[in-house]
């Protein structure tokens, strides 16, 4: 058993697999996930667990080279969207429609389900290097 970080072996599994300049989708549970992307659920209830959980756990095991989210979220879900720009500073940030954002998913390497229900809580995280 792993010490401490993120114990899921699922996550741990995609976050080891990901490759430069591919991208991880941590997701809320409404967001549309296309066939053969892989999910990793871990929902449980309502809020529980809460988007920037889940983002400040993988942003500490992932090379994060940028990110990108729907641009609805910065203005239906302000105080997320702050929360994100706190716990990613200096990371170049891209946005794109909500509809944009659902179809980039079919080249997603894993989507992160949390059980968010904040208006637009989607984040892709881009891959980087360590070297």
């Amino acid at each position: 058993m792993k010490k401490d970080g993120i114990l899921n072996p699922e996550l741990c599994a995609a976050i080891a697999a990901i490759g430069h300049t591919e991208f991880l989708v941590i997701a809320d549970p409404g967001l549309p996930i296309p066939d053969g992307i892989p999910v990793i659920d871990l929902s449980l209830v309502r809020n529980i667990p809460r988007f920037m959980d889940v983002l400040n756990a993988v942003k500490e095991e992932l090379v994060i080279e940028s990110y990108f989210v729907a641009a609805e979220i910065k203005s239906q879900s302000t105080e997320l969207y702050q929360e994100i720009q706190n716990a990613l500073p200096g990371l170049p940030e891209s946005d794109m429609c909500h509809e944009d954002f659902k179809k980039m998913l079919t080249k997603a390497k894993a989507v992160v389900r949390t059980g968010e229900t904040t208006s637009f809580a989607n984040i892709a995280l881009v891959a980087g290097v360590n070297f």
